[in-house]
């Protein structure tokens, strides 16, 4: 089901502003109505302005006493029927992980924003990371498969934001928006369309009525199920214990592997739908950059000025990395002869390049703290200059 953004939610026009006002006004354009939140440095700027805009469109902001309450707020919420959306950072991103997990078990559609710095631990608190790429894929126990974007600019954040809703509207789980501090305190130009531009996703309902055999958890052929709403007459019973078509527990391995299969396949299988990435100059190049956020904007000069330098360098930017998107790696594979990857992390995405290609692999990286350079990534594609 598709809808257009609400009329009275969205700042047309093109305005400057940074990456985190993006993002707080494309939650509102995806028809976020409800926030729990608590304020985190580089991600705090989300939460001050949906304190202030939710009321005005009578939606609800509430700061929590701390992110563990934050995630298990928006997920009851987005039981009621809304959209719901939490903002933090690594540290805040670590405590909500539990609920996280539970997010995926009773598939619950939300959003969550996290705005990496510099880690472990408190780390640099207002400096650049990327860090956290591994905690979105593997921070909660068990097997899940999540969706996760990484916008570059402000504009995407605004467009990611809504995105991130309506992939989590469509399969019935957790979103992450990974963003970094670069691009959560970068001021530019944002343009927001006209809300009947915006196209929404929203999550399915039930087709049959209130006790008249329908399943919470039966699904069709997309693997995912409609979602009632808590307060419409069906009978929910929401669980993290691994549960039947019905919503209630069976502690069965039979059971168990079906559920978790199938909650880990649904998204498998809309990969190459939920998938994006842009390619740069690759349809020649000898050598591919792999990049994503803010290192982006970095590693794209960084291959221009290797063009010039009369090197075939190409570039892969990375938009969602979870599903990551290793079909588009192999078949780069199968005609360059070198990867680098650039990030602000000691090599989260190029050991999973490392996975889906025999190629070698330069790594151009380090702990976080500020942006690589051009210079840097420059440097890397001429070590490896076939």
């Amino acid at each position: 089901m598709t809808t257009a953004a609400p009329a009275a939610h969205v700042l047309t026009g093109q305005h400057f502003m940074n990456g985190d006002l993006a993002c707080a006004e494309g939650a509102l354009a995806a028809g976020c109505t409800f926030f729990a939140g608590y304020p985190i440095t580089p991600s705090t700027e989300i939460a001050e302005r949906l304190a202030r805009r939710l009321p005005e469109i009578g939606g609800t902001y509430i700061q929590m006493e701390d992110e563990l309450a934050s995630m298990a707020a928006i997920l009851g919420a987005s039981w009621t029927g809304v959209k719901a959306m939490t903002a933090t950072s690594g540290p805040g991103f670590t405590l909500m992980m539990e609920n996280i997990g539970l997010g995926m078990m009773t598939e619950t559609p939300c959003v969550v924003v996290d705005v990496q710095r510099g880690g472990p631990s408190t780390g640099l608190p207002t400096l650049v990371s990327q860090a956290d790429v591994m905690q979105a894929k593997w921070g909660s126990h068990g097997d899940y498969e999540p969706i996760a974007y990484a916008p570059a600019s402000p504009q995407e954040m605004f467009d990611y934001t809504i995105k991130a809703f309506n992939a989590a509207e469509r399969y019935r789980l957790p979103v992450f928006v990974l963003a970094d501090e670069a691009v959560g305190h970068m001021t530019e130009r944002v343009t927001i369309p006209e809300p009947s531009e915006i196209v929404l996703a929203e999550r399915r309902r039930p087709d049959l009525p209130p006790g008249d055999g329908w399943l919470p958890y039966g699904v069709g052929n997309d693997l995912v199920p409609a979602m009632a709403r808590a307060g419409d007459g069906y009978a929910i019973h929401v669980t993290g214990l691994t549960h039947d078509e019905r919503g209630y527990p069976v502690v069965e391995s039979q059971v168990h592997e079906r559920m978790v299969r199938r909650i880990s396949r649904k998204v498998q299988m809309h990969a190459p739908q939920i998938c994006e990435y842009e390619k740069i100059m690759t349809d020649d190049a000898h050598v591919i950059v792999i990049a994503y956020g803010s290192t982006a904007r970095a590693a794209r000069s960084a291959v221009l000025a290797a063009r010039e330098k009369g090197i075939r360098a190409g570039m892969l930017r990375l938009i969602t990395l979870w599903p990551f998107p290793a079909g588009a790696i192999k078949d780069l594979a199968n005609v360059v002869r070198r990867f680098v990857v650039a990030e602000v992390n000691l090599g989260q995405v190029a050991r999973e390049v490392e996975r889906y290609t025999r190629s070698p692999v330069n790594w151009v990286n380090h702990a976080g703290g500020t942006m690589l350079t051009p210079e840097a990534i420059l440097r890397g594609i001429v070590q490896v200059k076939p």
